[in-house]
């Protein structure tokens, strides 16, 4: 049997252990352990209850050596910008804040007193998001600067697990881009940005790259999970492993990485810090062997899963996908409105937006994710042209991966808007990139377009017309 490789992909709303190995030159997949995840309010902050998952993290773990299945190596991705306080003992200091709370507003015209927000961009090439772990640090600076003066490691949330695992403290490139801290040029924190702001330089730990090996477990997490293995470094940010899963053989590839946020955007080798990317909204996030993720961050099926919880009561999302489909209702939102971040209420805000705008307001279920998917749709749309506009390329396809590669309607919807084929496929894209820079790093894949290849090779892809 081929070695296993053990991918931790752990997302907003959940999380899901993937074993994977080859066989006959395929990747193939096997689910151990999934997890629900969330925001929970703690001392009055939404935050991540990062206790209970480091034990699910184990407990998937052990469910791994129950089974037999002992894997050489483990990697663990998740979302982008939140991160943990550690003082000197190791202990954290105060909540896993989530990028949902709302202590980061007003913290951009703190940070804009220091820098403009023209000068931050050409510095660092990131869009703007009030929720970037810039303005989360500028939070705690004007808030809470106790925190700050007891801290002496700043770790993101992946790199925080992959410390628990192997007591190793380091930053992963790919994960530290979207904070909005690292320059483009030298692909390493801004130091000089950092003191300029105020924030406390011992914090940041020393950067490393997809594929680094950190070591192995610690010998208290092998004594509870029963074996030992490497702890590689994936590109910890879900969006940088689900663009390694991109199943194309070129370079110039248009892909919608699909969840929570729907991620759009194509590859390319250096950055693009001018004022019309900035005026755009699009960002250059660090991708695998130094690539840049040139892409936006969009609303995406957060919207559709506030709504589920909200009037979808037992329904799958597969479910509200075609009761959506069957309806006719024309009206538009703006998915990329800050008012769509964290509502109290998604069904009244989508409503209300609808309202505000003249249009028909949706009544219902049905209606309700008949105008968010129509909407995604023409933003997809909107942000095609914006792309092609800054590349200069002409795209002729889109390929769309993750969890949203499922949604059949807002699949055949983007084909429509965008009037270009959608390949969509495969479904578990950032695991199978998490799993893919583990087998790169163990020889057992040859590079990027060997990694591709082999996706391409391993899954289903299906294909939407316009």
């Amino acid at each position: 049997m081929n070695p296993y490789y053990l991918a931790i992909d752990i997302g907003a709303s959940s999380g899901r252990h993937i074993l994977a190995h080859l066989e006959d030159g395929k990747m193939v997949l096997e689910e151990v352990h999934r997890f629900p995840n969330g925001m929970v309010e703690k001392d009055g902050e939404n935050s991540w209850d990062v206790d209970e998952l480091f034990a699910q993290i184990k407990l998937g773990m052990k469910k791994c050596a129950q089974l037999g299945k002992i894997p050489v190596s483990v990697g663990v991705d998740t979302w982008g910008v939140d991160f943990v306080l550690l003082d000197g003992n190791g202990e954290r200091i105060g909540n896993a804040v989530a990028y949902r709370d709302g202590r980061t507003k007003g913290m951009d015209e703190e940070v804009y007193k220091i820098i403009s927000e023209r000068d931050l961009y050409a510095r660092t090439g990131i869009q703007k998001a009030i929720f970037n772990t810039i303005y989360q640090l500028m939070a705690l600076k004007v808030r809470k600067p106790e925190q700050l003066a007891k801290a002496e490691v700043m770790l993101l949330m992946p790199d925080y697990f992959h410390y628990m695992l192997s007591g190793v403290a380091v930053t992963e490139y790919t994960e530290a881009t979207t904070g909005q801290m690292v320059s483009p040029e030298t692909k390493d924190w801004d130091m000089e940005l950092i003191e300029k702001l105020g924030y406390p330089k011992r914090i940041f730990q020393k950067m490393v790259t997809p594929g680094t090996v950190l070591g192995e477990l610690t010998a208290e997490v092998q004594k509870e999970v029963g074996f030992n293995c490497k702890v590689v470094e994936p590109a910890t940010h879900d969006t940088g492993s689900a663009v390694i899963a991109v199943p194309t053989d070129s370079d110039d590839a248009l892909y919608i990485s699909s969840g929570t946020w729907s991620l759009m955007g194509t590859e390319i080798l250096k950055a693009d810090c001018s004022p019309e990317s900035m005026a755009n909204n699009l960002t250059n996030e660090g991708g695998y062997d130094y690539r840049f993720r040139y892409l936006k961050n969009i609303m995406g099926l957060w919207m559709i899963q506030s709504v589920k919880k909200e009037i979808g009561g037992d329904l799958g999302y597969g479910e509200i996908c075609e009761m959506a489909s069957g309806c006719a209702i024309p009206s538009i939102v703006d998915c990329n409105d800050d008012r769509f971040l964290a509502p109290a209420n998604m069904t009244e805000e989508v409503r209300s937006a609808c309202r505000e705008s003249g249009q028909q307001v949706p009544e219902g279920l049905a209606e309700v994710a008949s105008v968010i998917y129509n909407s995604l749709a023409q933003c997809y749309a909107q942000t095609i042209k914006q792309l092609e506009s800054m590349t200069g390329k002409k795209y002729d396809r889109i390929h769309i991966v993750g969890g949203g590669s499922n949604a059949e309607y807002l699949n055949r919807l983007t084909a429509k808007a965008t009037g270009i084929p959608v390949y969509a496929g495969p479904t578990e894209a950032t695991a199978i990139g998490n799993v893919a820079a583990q087998m790169m790093t163990a020889g057992e894949l040859a590079g990027l377009k060997a990694a591709r290849a082999c996706v391409f090779d391993s899954f289903p892809i299906t294909q939407y017309q316009p």
